[in-house]
């Protein structure tokens, strides 16, 4: 087969855990300042890291407290109320698509890193093995839909039009030889589709797969072209981008610590994006 190059309701099992402790950095000095940074976060290894920036946020006199949520809806709309300072848990497209729907005013600040996205079986080991007629189970949203046409697409299993990149569409499919039937999921659900019969591919993160016990190590194919759109970013807000308390966090969320961690620990699933 020829190849082509080319996610508000109500909080329920928020957690919110202080991280780490006001010490004499920065902030000293000022009764009045305020020195806790509130992240919303979602799954590890995002959750790791807002744990590990809140260790070097530490140095400089402030707290950061991780506010772990529990789907992809909760973390911006916590954000956008003004209920946190800022997010860890998606990429710049999920965030512009947040703030055209909903008329808010996100603002896409560090990249950290690129997940390693791909299609996973539990029936074939070869994308040769493929029948006809097959069942894809890929993302009920917009943006991560785009992503993962594109990935079919370089991988020669359909074809989109020239100019949709990483934004097509299932409606827009110009060809799909083997007359792929696409289940469109919403995003946290795609692993329960890997152990459904008859779904032959399902589109998934590392962080969500794990839940079935797969890593990328276990894909049938991943995404070879990364766009850096797609980076798992920091996001704050237009209104307090600016701020002494993100930039505190921008710094300690790029850190020597967080990089190290990443790679030591997370080099099967990520790629550090700084």
């Amino acid at each position: 087969m020829k190849r082509r190059t080319f996610a508000l309701t109500a909080l329920a099992g928020t957690t919110t855990l202080a991280l780490a402790g006001c010490g004499a950095g920065g902030a000293a000095g000022n009764e009045e300042a305020d020195t806790v940074i509130k992240v919303a976060s979602h799954l590890p290894p995002m959750t790791d890291v807002v744990t590990l920036a809140g260790d070097v946020a530490a140095e400089e006199g402030f707290t950061v407290e991780l506010v772990q949520v529990s789907d992809n809806v909760q973390y911006n709309r916590l954000l956008a109320d003004g209920e946190v300072d800022a997010n860890f848990a998606q990429h710049g497209p999920y965030m512009e698509a947040f703030n055209e729907a909903h008329d808010e005013h996100l603002a896409l600040l560090d990249g950290i890193y690129d997940a390693k996205v791909g299609f996973y079986s539990k029936a074939y080991d070869d994308i040769e093995q493929l029948p006809d007629g097959a069942k894809v189970a890929i993302p009920n949203d917009l943006t991560n839909e785009g992503r993962a046409l594109a990935i079919l697409h370089g991988q020669g299993l359909i074809t989109l039009p020239e100019e949709a990149g990483f934004e097509g569409h299932v409606d827009e499919i110009v060809d799909n030889p083997l007359s792929l039937e696409f289940v469109q999921i919403d995003l946290l659900n795609l692993p329960s589709a890997y152990d459904e019969e008859g779904m032959a591919l399902v589109y998934s993160y590392p962080s969500y797969i794990a839940k079935v016990g797969q890593t990328p190590a276990d894909a049938l194919f991943l995404e070879e072209l990364v766009d850096k759109r797609f980076t798992i970013s920091l996001v704050a807000r237009e209104d307090n981008q600016d701020s002494e308390k993100i930039q505190v966090l921008r710094r300690a969320m790029t850190s020597d610590a967080v990089r190290d961690f990443l790679e030591d620990e997370h080099s099967a699933t990520l790629l550090p994006a700084f």
